[in-house]
């Protein structure tokens, strides 16, 4: 998967009005290192396959309802020639019910919690009203007390190296509490990717500066008709209420006309969950995971 493949990819995904923050071609470039993707695009349909250390894995096949049990059985016929388990990871909600009621195999789905997509209004997230957000307040009130001068600026070519630098010192500190995580380096690559591709993949973009310094910043792009999908969110950890500032500024600046906005999954990490909870999501995004029984 290379740059040049994004018109192709982006045709895929505006022909349907995916929810899961996984089908846009960013998502998919930035890791594309990382799980070794591979993809191919024949009769209408892009196959894409990944992997997860010795496993071998398939994603949701990009096309119309029409075609996707066509391209199920693509799949089948492939992951039998290399006698391997045929496995789709993060499938959507509509593809898994496809699969309980495929005719030609039995497939065992089952909800994948630990990928749920966390998705709220725009306008909870730059209003933060009422009860259920007081504790956000006091957090940003507080930050506007410590930090007068902090200043919301997008992010663009004469700043992105600042936030790259940021990226390399805070991974720094991460990769010393986690020397044998592989996912810390993985993210890390991940973020500097996209921020080395920042205009190419069409994203937007938003930090904080406090004294002449980047403390938080965050980026992401419109992922369907009504939402924006917000990729990566950093902040200083020294600086308390740096997240919650950066987490109001970029919707009020770059989202306030969609209504809704995707803050992607928890991973299961459990102080992710709770911020993302904190927040009062209004709906989740389901996603599933299916592994077709052998004869």
């Amino acid at each position: 998967m290379t740059l040049e493949d994004k018109p192709i990819f982006d045709k895929y995904f505006r022909a349907r009005d995916y929810q899961s923050s996984h089908f846009n071609f960013t998502n998919l470039f930035m890791w594309r290192n990382f799980y070794r993707l591979g993809w191919c695009e024949k009769d209408g349909v892009i196959y894409l396959k990944a992997h997860w250390e010795t496993d071998e894995f398939a994603l949701q096949p990009l096309c119309s309802e029409e075609k996707m049990p066509e391209a199920i059985g693509v799949w089948i016929e492939h992951f039998k020639s290399l006698g391997k388990p045929l496995i789709f990871y993060g499938i959507e909600e509509w593809v898994a019910e496809i699969l309980r009621n495929y005719s030609a195999a039995k497939f065992n789905v089952v909800e994948d919690r630990d990928n749920f997509d966390y998705v709220y209004t725009s306008e909870d997230l730059i209003g933060l009203r009422g009860k259920k957000y007081h504790s956000k307040k006091n957090h940003l009130n507080n930050f506007l007390k410590n930090y007068p001068e902090a200043q919301y600026v997008s992010i663009t070519p004469d700043n992105i190296t600042a936030c790259k630098l940021n990226v390399n010192s805070w991974y720094k500190v991460r990769s010393k509490d986690l020397p044998d995580d592989p996912f810390i380096p993985a993210e890390r690559d991940a973020v500097i990717e996209a921020l080395n591709n920042f205009a190419a993949l069409q994203l937007k973009g938003g930090a904080v500066v406090v004294d002449k310094r980047i403390i938080a910043f965050s980026f992401g792009e419109q992922l369907n008709s009504d939402t924006a999908v917000v990729h990566v969110e950093k902040a200083d950890p020294e600086i308390n209420g740096a997240y919650t500032f950066i987490n109001r500024e970029f919707v009020a600046h770059e989202w306030s006309n969609l209504t809704f906005i995707n803050r992607e999954e928890d991973m299961g990490i459990a102080g992710l969950r709770q911020a993302k909870e904190s927040y009062r999501p209004i709906k989740m995004i389901k996603k599933y995971n299916a592994e077709m029984e052998m004869a």
